[in-house]
């Protein structure tokens, strides 16, 4: 049997479950859905569920707080903070929070995320005379892409138990491990994330079937974005961390 083409998918035809897979399988009819049918409460509450619980479930035991201690020096060390015997035991304590970390962190960077990005793009467009597209339209968009953060989150806990760290689980810097972690290029690389990526680009290709804006064009805009905040913090990293 012949697949059917993405173009001729009825947006009705897709319900909740069909468009969490969708964002991955056939991203165009996805986002095609969802802006004929905007609908966001429900990926941003299933999406906040699932990564909260995997992350209170990874610091709940003792590698994943072993993993977020060295997280936190390795970002303090970074930034040209010491971390002598008293801090680092201060970290050791703070670590037995871990749950607790885990779910504020993904509720920032979940729900809280998702409608500031929204609003962003939202208010980007509109003074430009895009007036026929909604808030709720841009929101459902960003939720959906948002699916392939929740699924780096997924992704990276099994990585984070074996590696016994947390930073850097997905990041383009474990595919160039000649790169001195320490160095310039190897913080820029390790700044890279595959499935942030991944995410930038699917976000793109929503916002250009909303807008009717060419994908392509998005994307290279977003990708430059975040290429630029990953130099940004190379560059600082470097200049208050110093290399190796």
């Amino acid at each position: 049997m012949s697949a059917v083409p993405e173009a001729v998918v009825s947006p009705s035809r897709l319900g909740f479950l069909p468009r969490l897979i969708g964002v991955i399988r056939c991203p165009r009819t996805t986002f095609r859905a969802v802006a004929a049918s905007p609908r966001w409460v429900g990926p941003v509450a299933v999406l906040a569920v699932v990564t909260a619980a995997s992350q209170a479930l990874l610091y709940r035991t003792d590698v994943g707080q072993v993993a977020l201690v060295d997280q936190w020096e390795r970002t303090a060390l970074a930034f040209g903070q010491d971390v002598d015997d008293a801090r680092y035991a201060e970290l050791q304590s703070l670590s037995r929070s871990g749950p607790l970390y885990g779910v504020a962190t993904a509720l920032a960077s979940g729900p809280v995320l998702t409608v500031a990005i929204a609003g962003v793009i939202f208010l980007t467009f509109r003074p430009r005379g895009d007036r026929s597209v909604s808030f709720p339209q841009v929101l459902a968009v960003t939720a959906y892409a948002s699916v392939i953060l929740a699924l780096r989150q997924l992704v990276s806990i099994p990585v984070s138990v074996a590696r016994e760290a947390t930073g850097g689980a997905t990041s383009l810097g474990l595919w160039f491990p000649a790169l001195d972690a320490a160095s310039f290029g190897g913080r820029f690389v390790g700044a890279l994330d595959i499935f942030m990526i991944w995410w930038v680009i699917l976000l793109a290709m929503g916002v250009g079937i909303l807008y009717e804006r060419q994908g392509r064009t998005l994307a290279a805009a977003l990708l430059g974005v975040y290429a630029g905040v990953a130099l940004l913090l190379a560059v600082t990293m470097t200049a208050l961390g110093g290399t190796a």
